[in-house]
């Protein structure tokens, strides 16, 4: 029995060779630079290496389509303004192995699924229109024509064009997504989601209720020279690699970091800057001062211990709050805390996971800082109680 649509649509398990073994200590570094070679230079012709690392996310270059990291709007290293991952996205998009009809002859739809997403793209582009008409086991090579003529008749077939929804993807040129969105408004709608919306509509809609504006307000400057840095769901050494630089400065500045997450991930632990060679020698920048090895999903509970305590501090000693901003830009405030004081400390930090002396350690180090950051990512959002995530996340800021 074949495969149904929906197993299809899977990415295979694919078990192959899996170990378990310590998580590492350290990212970067050498064991980085390595990496990010062996792979440019397995899929990039070394010259074309050397015009990628003189643009790539430079001031009149392009940007790298591995993550949506913001560029310095000051110093950006002429080493190199990009990472390991930065590469292989290079190496992925600069390809030029193409694959025709025989490519899919050889190769059903159940053949292909089984393929992981890496074999997919490695395989190559593809070269001309495919159809799998239905019952098929395989695809078949049609014409343009044929192509834009099927794709007509399903749009036309619509009631109205808001029944259709045009997905795309951050890696989209300028150009070409510029010719997509006319052609979808032309047809009639602005359903036009992408792929920021699959990581980040959450984030969207709890900011948008919580603070009026839907996007986050925080610069890479503010990340330099924040006080307390609170990384909540994230593990940026493989998301967004540029990050650790970011708090890196952090650290130098005299910053400290809060990692929350359910695994020490090596990138919240330390940092070898691969462009720092007196770092490389010595074994880099411990990033976190306190790792928080909370359950999944157990993030609104931590918070909310937190914020009975300090509740609690307000009451009993004053001037944890700010109350001038709270007064002046904020609303509600008497029947959050009410709401707030009908959770019990107790439970609420048995369900997030975390020991107590982990706990007033983060306590403690909130108590002391006040120029202090909260940042998350998918630990957060890819849950289906996200919005609610992410929205106490904003009001204990607030």
């Amino acid at each position: 029995m074949g495969k149904s649509p929906t197993e299809k649509a899977l990415t295979p398990e694919g078990f192959k060779a899996l170990k378990t073994k310590t998580p590492p200590t350290n990212t970067a570094g050498f064991a980085g630079i390595k990496a990010a070679s062996s792979h440019a230079f397995k899929y990039i012709k070394p010259s074309n290496i050397l015009k990628i690392s003189k643009k790539l996310n430079q001031k009149g270059g392009f940007d790298c389509p591995g993550c949506a990291w913001p560029d310095p709007d000051d110093e950006r290293s002429s080493l190199g303004e990009y990472c390991e991952n930065g590469l292989k996205a290079m190496a992925e998009e600069m390809q030029n192995t193409l694959i025709d009809r025989d490519f899919f002859k050889k190769n059903s739809v159940d053949a292909l699924s089984d393929l992981s997403d890496f074999e997919i793209g490695k395989s190559g582009r593809l070269s001309e229109p495919m159809y799998l008409p239905k019952g098929a086991t395989h695809y078949q090579p049609i014409t343009w024509a044929e192509a834009f003529k099927k794709v007509g008749a399903h749009l036309n077939a619509l009631d109205n064009p808001d029944q259709a929804v045009f997905y795309t993807s951050g890696r989209t040129t300028n150009e070409a997504a510029f010719l997509y969105q006319l052609f979808v408004r032309e047809f009639g709608t602005s359903n036009l989601p992408d792929c920021s919306n699959m990581c980040h509509e959450a984030s969207g809609s709890a900011l948008s209720e919580t603070l009026g504006i839907g996007k986050g307000s925080v610069t890479l400057d503010d990340l330099y020279k924040a006080e307390l840095v609170m990384i909540v769901g994230q593990n940026p050494a493989t998301n967004h690699p540029r990050m650790l630089s970011a708090l890196e400065k952090t650290k130098q500045n005299g910053g400290k970091i809060i990692a929350i997450n359910p695994l020490p991930e090596a990138g919240l632990m330390k940092f070898t800057n691969p462009q720092n060679p007196i770092k490389m020698l010595t074994g880099g920048t411990k990033l976190s001062d306190v790792f928080v090895p909370i359950t999944i999903n157990g993030d609104v509970a931590f918070f909310k211990a937190l914020l009975l305590k300090l509740i609690e501090k307000e009451e009993t000693i004053g001037n944890v709050f700010d109350k001038a901003f709270i007064n002046t830009y904020t609303s509600g405030i008497e029947a959050f805390i009410s709401d707030v004081k009908t959770y019990d400390f107790k439970a609420c930090l048995e369900a997030s996971g975390v020991s107590e002396a982990i706990f007033n350690d983060v306590f403690n180090l909130i108590l002391n800082n006040n120029k202090i950051i909260i940042c998350w990512a998918m630990g957060l959002t890819q849950h289906e109680n996200a919005v609610d995530n992410i929205r106490e996340l904003v009001t204990y800021c607030c």
